[in-house]
């Protein structure tokens, strides 16, 4: 095993560079992570643009790769040899409070960066912190006692099992959060790869009307949206969206609305609002805005709307997705669109902001890209 590690760093805003670390040395209750496919996501876009604190970080937060080394205890613990290929989830929880003993982990403070400063999160710690390598943008991550990770299905590629993240998003928030099961009526707003993985949710759960909206230049990812069983879709550009939604549901309204947009503003919301059935329908929103002037509280209140917020995933969410993906039921292979090496993470994270190509769905970073 070589003796540095080349990772990319976010050293500002909008600015990366590949920086040499020396292999962490492992302790016995831990292992490292050759890192095969590291996913990109909107929040990484957000991140990026305006990081919140000013310590460099190696981005990446839905890794997959193999275990490279590994400690005894941490084998013992994990179930887990060197050889055998993971999901690594970004949370990594204390595993002793009142969130972790209930299994949302996701929920504790230690890996909490917004509210605590010295948490422990993939692709959001600083490279400061001891073992330096808390980030997929680079070919090795440390794994601690206390990280999450799957073991990937036998025939399921390294960049299949990169899609976990945003499929697994898409179970949770659809399955979990709101409710839609068989028969459901879902609104799902955004085609990109957190709405074409809640498509996916949905039509597995049941639904028996699956509407999804997007834009013009959303052609392709709408096309997909239907290959993958969208029974409609809708663009807002073109078409009268709420009409539209109303014309398909014969005037009643969809029972969930799932918001998937980036960077809409408030209409998506105000669509939800009158898309949803007329009384006790649940919308799932993102909270992208930080406030909301003249909100229609009112008619929420009227309509008993359940607003609730979309919030990571769960443990059990990530092995349905795997479970997905290794069934072959659904083409998701054709939600991986693009893939960069190492020295291109800048042109990736910015290809997912939706700077230069067109038709992308989901992004891999393969940090041995061009290496030897």
């Amino acid at each position: 095993m070589a003796e540095q590690v080349l990772a990319a760093v976010r050293t500002g805003p909008g600015t990366t560079e590949v920086r040499e670390f020396s292999m962490p040395d492992v302790p016995d209750d831990g292992a490292l992570l050759k890192v095969e496919v590291a996913g990109i996501c909107g929040t990484d876009v957000k991140m990026y643009a305006k990081p919140p604190f000013a310590d460099p970080v190696i981005m990446g937060h839905e890794n997959v790769g193999v275990i490279a080394k590994a400690g005894r205890t941490f084998s013992e613990r994990k179930g887990l040899v060197e050889g055998d290929r993971v999901f690594v989830e970004h949370y990594v929880g204390c595993f002793r409070c009142e969130w972790c003993h209930q299994g949302e982990y996701r929920h504790c403070e230690a890996t909490d960066w917004r509210t605590n400063p010295d948490a422990r999160r993939y692709g959001y710690t600083s490279a400061n912190n001891p073992y330096h390598l808390w980030g997929g943008f680079s070919q090795y991550l440390y794994l601690p006692w206390n990280s999450v990770t799957h073991r990937v299905p036998d025939g399921v590629s390294a960049e299949l099992a990169g899609l976990v993240t945003p499929l697994s998003n898409g179970i949770e928030w659809a399955l979990v959060t709101a409710g839609v099961g068989y028969a459901s009526t879902v609104l799902i707003q955004g085609p990109g790869q957190q709405g074409l993985s809640q498509v996916v949710a949905c039509k597995q759960a049941g639904a028996s009307r699956i509407i999804v909206t997007g834009t013009t230049r959303d052609s392709a990812r709408l096309a997909l949206a239907k290959e993958l069983g969208a029974d409609d879709v809708i663009d807002v550009m073109r078409e009268d969206a709420l009409q539209r939604v109303l014309e398909i549901t014969g005037g009643r309204g969809v029972d969930v609305v799932l918001d998937c947009t980036a960077g809409a503003g408030t209409a998506p919301i105000l669509l939800g609002i009158d898309a949803l059935k007329r009384r006790e329908g649940t919308m799932v929103v993102q909270g992208e805005l930080a406030a909301f002037p003249d909100f229609p509280l009112k008619k929420v209140t009227e309509k008993s709307i359940s607003i609730k917020s979309a919030r990571g995933h769960s443990y059990r969410s990530c092995e349905l997705a795997l479970e997905q993906l290794a069934s072959g039921r659904f083409p998701l292979e054709k939600l991986s669109t693009h893939s960069f090496g190492l020295k291109d993470v800048d042109l990736a994270i910015r290809t997912v902001g939706g700077e230069g190509a067109t038709d992308v769905v989901h992004v891999s970073l393969l940090p041995w890209v061009g290496e030897a």
